[in-house]
């Protein structure tokens, strides 16, 4: 037997309670009887009384609630397996972690806003599994597909510009990593988000887009910034704030690529969306385009669907309640 409700068992003490009170109540009732009338004259007025009775009256009121108050712990036993299935799309995030993403024209900095989305985003997600790649100047896959949105919330908070030690933005990188991350055997159901500045220095995107899509991997790309863009700051040790040069020594001011964007989405067949700092993207594409896609079933477990027993104790519970009014106290 097994309760599924056990904090109710708080309610029994409320029996335990009335107990007391009714063994109070009796001997107050005989002691207020004894003081209103001698022992023989008490005898003749409570003639039709009878005291066996009330204790009965008392003892089924008393079972009759502990019955009710058991019956809200929800007993169960004997159970029948009963096989979980679950739809869902396997999406991979891919968020780029270049320098560039401290640019502050996304408040509070394009990164930081970035991961903040798509913790909103996890939580609206049911059933779909979701991973997660950082990229630079290459990509790491931080965290596989998943239904643990604990586990891949815990990857996301523990990236930063330092996760990768190659810099730049390789977009390319990406979508290699993304086609090795997902299962061989689904030609679709399979959706990479890109979330990035657009800022591409290397590989072939487009090329590599193409073949993503031969492969059923849909690409979407969220793309962050501003196209006046912003200087970079970068936090040195001692605290200071110095703006990010190239190699020339130049101040680098990085502007959002839609361009290169637009062309992957349209290779791919994906959806692109700028981010703003009122609305950074990710719940748009879910509702528009995500969530009306075909699903994958995946293989479901089986699990012990136990038979609720609550009826048993709440109709003994019921019946001795009102056996207990039907009882008169008085004598045939």
């Amino acid at each position: 037997m097994r309760f599924a409700q056990p904090y109710f068992i708080l309610f029994i003490c409320v029996t335990l309670g009335l107990v007391l009170f009714q063994i109070w109540a009796f001997r107050m009732r005989k002691k207020v009887q004894d003081k209103f009338a001698q022992k023989d004259l008490l005898a003749e007025l409570l003639a039709q009384v009878d005291s066996g009775r009330q204790r009965l009256k008392a003892i089924l009121l008393i079972l009759g609630l502990l019955f009710c108050f058991f019956a809200l712990l929800r007993p169960q036993w004997g159970f029948k397996w009963h096989q979980l299935k679950r739809k869902g799309l396997d999406i991979i995030i891919a968020l780029d972690v270049s320098k560039s993403m401290l640019a502050n024209d996304i408040k509070p900095n394009r990164l930081e806003r970035a991961k903040l989305a798509i913790g909103d985003f996890t939580q609206k997600l049911k059933g779909d599994r979701v991973g997660l790649i950082a990229f630079a100047g290459s990509a790491f896959l931080g965290c596989p597909l998943t239904i643990d949105y604990g586990g891949f919330l815990l990857s996301l908070e523990n990236i930063d510009v330092n996760t990768i030690p190659r810099g730049g933005t390789s977009i390319s990188s990406v979508i290699k990593e993304a086609m090795r991350s997902y299962p061989a055997t689904d030609a679709k159901f399979k959706v990479l988000i890109i979330i990035t500045d657009g800022e591409d220095h290397e590989g072939d995107p487009l090329r590599l887009a193409e073949e993503a899509k031969k492969e059923g991997i849909i690409i979407c790309c969220i793309g962050i910034g501003t196209k006046e863009g912003e200087l970079v700051f970068l936090e040195q040790d001692d605290g200071r704030k110095e703006f990010l040069k190239d190699n020339e020594g130049n101040v680098v001011k990085s502007r959002l690529n839609e361009e290169i964007l637009q062309k992957i989405v349209l290779a791919a067949g994906g959806t692109y969306i700028r981010s703003t700092n009122t609305d950074f993207g990710l719940d748009l594409l879910y509702q528009g385009r995500l969530s009306k896609m075909e699903k994958r079933e995946f293989e479901g477990k089986m699990n012990e669907l136990y038979e609720e027993r609550f009826q048993i104790p709440l109709a003994i519970g019921l019946i001795l309640i009102l056996l207990e009014t039907i009882i008169s106290e008085r004598k045939n």
